[in-house]
């Protein structure tokens, strides 16, 4: 990584830096042909000085990454995964999915302030295995490996909000919400042709410093093999079918960054059950809601009370304020006549995040290195055909 110049701020305080990471962190939806241009004119800002900035950020650890998401549940199989791990393995466990499982994304270690359903799932990640193959049998050879006794996998049914923005969230006050409820994000994968394939390997993998330029995606055009027009007509193409997420400067979550400042100190999973039947209603009245960065229907099953309903959101003040925010979402709820017959909150301690893996070619690969056959981790009806 290079080194900022000393002159250039990198501090999330600096008023430049604010205006650039208000609008770069979740407010570029989609594929942008000029994702930096875009921010420029959002900003009211210099185009090379939003370049020099986000380079100079990320350069110096205050940006983690800078990457072109995907809605990798149109692209894979993928599941929040709760494990059971003794306590004695419990980081080695977190080391082996952030460092060793390349389908593994957040990783976070979670606990409850009290003894309640599912405080024995310490151990926290997100999965995602390529069209084919078995998740299951994924959760079943990590179980084997970081020593898991008991698994939990969520799929998403639905998905109501996708946005980080904590730059944009600081201060915010609780119960502030949009006007209308969040919209409804399908799961169904998508089938693509290998030239989509390369063009979203190349679209998706984050960019180094350098590589920071005015003309964003020519370099990537070249790394998958066409021309700077045909990348950006396939890239438009897949967006109509519903594929991308966002342009993004992604900031640490917790750990500090430039300066040791913290972006957020708390991080809290919300979980509410609700009448079975209004998951998809109750699920928009809370994504409606800002401060979550996520928010989606998933099945706790028994082990977490049945809850149906789940949330991220993020603090950088302190947990009462978190927790005030939680309050205003519940009163929102029987406000709107939907009645949670259980709800908890699980809150996030270490955590890494990186990009899941997505690829079936790397996947492959992956299982190679394991020592085993592919085949043997596909879904049965993948095998059989």
């Amino acid at each position: 990584m290079t080194t900022p110049a000393a002159s250039i701020p990198v501090s999330i305080d600096d008023p430049v830096n604010v205006a650039v990471l208000a609008v770069s962190e979740d407010q570029l939806r989609g594929f942008q042909r000029d994702p930096l241009g875009e921010i420029a004119r959002r900003c009211g800002l210099p185009l090379p000085l939003v370049i020099e900035r986000v380079r100079a950020m990320l350069s110096a650890g205050t940006i983690r990454r800078v990457r072109q998401t995907l809605l990798a549940n149109k692209l894979a199989e993928g599941a929040l995964v709760a494990w059971v791990v003794p306590l004695e393995r419990l980081q080695s466990a977190f080391d082996y999915c952030f460092e060793q499982d390349p389908f593994s994304g957040h990783v976070v270690i979670r606990t409850t302030d009290h003894e309640t359903a599912g405080s024995p799932f310490r151990l926290w990640t997100t999965l995602k295995v390529p069209q084919g193959y078995s998740l299951e049998r994924h959760c079943e050879h990590l179980a084997m490996r970081i020593g898991a006794p008991a698994f939990r996998a969520m799929p998403a049914k639905a998905l109501f909000s996708l946005g980080v923005g904590h730059v944009r969230r600081r201060g915010m006050a609780p119960g502030s919400r949009d006007d209308e409820p969040a919209d409804v994000i399908a799961t169904q994968p998508l089938e693509l042709s290998e030239l989509e394939w390369r063009v979203i390997t190349a679209l998706k993998r984050e960019f180094a410093p350098d590589e920071i330029v005015r003309e964003l995606w020519h370099g990537r055009a070249v790394e998958a093999g066409v021309t700077l027009d045909e990348f950006v007509a396939i890239a438009q193409g897949l967006e109509r079918r519903g594929i991308m997420g966002r342009f993004s400067t992604f900031l640490e979550h917790v750990k500090p960054v430039a300066g040791g400042e913290r972006v957020t100190r708390y991080n809290a999973l919300f979980h509410w059950a609700v009448p079975a039947g209004r998951e998809i209603e109750a699920g928009r009245e809370v994504g409606r809601h800002h401060i979550m960065t996520h928010a989606y229907w998933r099945e706790g099953g028994a082990e977490f009370a049945n809850v149906n309903i789940m949330g991220v959101a993020h603090s950088g003040t302190d947990k009462a304020f978190l927790l005030e925010h939680k309050a205003a979402i519940d009163a929102h709820l029987a406000e709107a006549g939907i009645a949670a017959s259980y709800t908890n909150v699980f809150w996030g301690g270490r955590s890494e995040i990186k990009p899941s893996e997505i690829s079936p070619v790397l996947y492959q690969r992956w299982c190679e290195q394991q020592g085993f056959d592919a085949d043997a981790m596909r879904e049965p009806s993948s095998r059989e055909g």
